[in-house]
Parts: C-alpha cells; sequence; structure tokens
C-alpha cells in the first residue's frame, strides 16, 4: 500500500519565492503541491471537493480574504493554514492565530524547515518560527497586564522536576532564540536542546514552545521585558 501524502496548496505573490518553496516540496516524497499560486481563489473551489492538508499562505492574503477563507475552511475542516510572513509583517502572529493559523513562517528561514513545518502541523501541533513567538509572548504578556495580573518582578522558583540547564533552555525560549542560538549560547550540541527542549515539553504537559512560554510567563518562571 502506497503512503499517504500531505497534500499542499501553496500561494504566494512573489513568483520566486513560491517556486523556490514549491520546488523543495516537491522533493518531498510524501508531500503532493495540488496547487500553486498567487491567489487565493485558485483554491476556494477546491476546497469542498479535494482533501487539502495544509494551506500555505501569504500573511497578506490571508488578511485580505480573512472573511472568504473563515468561511470555507468550515467546508474543509481538515485544511490547516500556515501563514508564511516577512520579517516586517511577524507582528501579524496574533491576528493569524485568531484567524485560525496552525504555523507562522518567516520567510527567509531556512527553506528545508519549511518541510519540518508543514510535517510538524499536519499533526495538529502548532509550529511558530522563533521570532515570532516573541511578538506572539509579548501580545499575551500585554494583555496580562490590562486585565490587571501585573507580572512580578519577583521570579516564582519553577518545579523542582526542572533541571537548572531546562531552565536556562526555557528562558532562552522566551526570548524567541532558536534551537541552534540557543546551542551556541550554551556551548551544547543542537541535539542536546532538542533533547531538552522534548524534556520540557513533556514535563510542562505541552506540545510545542508557544505553549511552553506562555505557561512560563503566565507562572512567572521566567524573566521577560
Amino acid at each position: 500500500m502506497s503512503e499517504m501524502k500531505i497534500t499542499i496548496a501553496l500561494i504566494d505573490r512573489q513568483q520566486l519565492f513560491r517556486e523556490g518553496v514549491k520546488k523543495v516540496l516537491e522533493a518531498e516524497s510524501s508531500f503532493n503541491v495540488l496547487v500553486s499560486s498567487d491567489d487565493y481563489s485558485a483554491i476556494k473551489s477546491l476546497l469542498p471537493i479535494q482533501n487539502i492538508d495544509v494551506i500555505l499562505i501569504d500573511v497578506s492574503i490571508l488578511i485580505e480574504n480573512q472573511e472568504s477563507i473563515s468561511k470555507d475552511i468550515i467546508l474543509n475542516s481538515k485544511a490547516k493554514i500556515i501563514v508564511m510572513a516577512t520579517e516586517g509583517e511577524k507582528t501579524f502572529v496574533t491576528e493569524a492565530i485568531k484567524l485560525g493559523a496552525y504555523g507562522y513562517l518567516l520567510k527567509d528561514m531556512d527553506i528545508y524547515s519549511f518541510v519540518d513545518a508543514i510535517k510538524t502541523v499536519e499533526t495538529g501541533v502548532a509550529y511558530i518560527h522563533p521570532q515570532a513567538t516573541h511578538e506572539l509572548v509579548e501580545e499575551y504578556r500585554n494583555l496580562t497586564l490590562t486585565e490587571g495580573n501585573e507580572v512580578s518582578a519577583k521570579l516564582n522558583s519553577p518545579p523542582d522536576l526542572y533541571t537548572k540547564r531546562e531552565g536556562e533552555v526555557l528562558q532562552l525560549l522566551t526570548d524567541g532564540k532558536s534551537n541552534r542560538h540557543i546551542a551556541d549560547l550554551l556551548n551544547i550540541s543542537e541535539k542536546t536542546v532538542k533533547n531538552h527542549v522534548s524534556s520540557l515539553f513533556k514535563k510542562m504537559n505541552v506540545h510545542d514552545r508557544t505553549q511552553a512560554v506562555v505557561m512560563a510567563i503566565r507562572n512567572n518562571w521566567v524573566n521577560y521585558k
């Protein structure tokens, strides 16, 4: 029996970028790029009749078509949205998540990270670029302060089951550092960082770094300015 492929729709106005991403995705045996277009309408009629697993879409196109997309996704609830944005557009991460996005990628990230993001999101787990995580956490913190729950200047002690190193990794996740950057800062291998992150997720009972960071801030386990 052949392996079920993850079906993808790719929507972005930048032709060279779109073609580059498409080329990488089509080289992945578990992917099937059904549509590649600069216009959301290219997939609108397909959603009710095609099994589209993941929609990779430029953030500006998502926002421009938000009402239509919200209605259309109801017709194909299996489809998960991954937003693609430039560095200057990372402030839209909260809005994108409110619109139902599972993932938020920056276009200047390692192109092969798009493959990891799609595989992660297709399982139902969020994938947020570390730099965009910073914006999301800032939004959460502002909301907390607005509601009168001012964050104490004195940190609470994290649970005893966290090791000192895991605490350092959690702080750096909150600072928006990637695994590679954390490895450089702590002078450890990237594989070791991934092991620490996996251990943290298990102990915190979360599925991704965004959930971990929000929990850490909510419980005042990390410094955040």
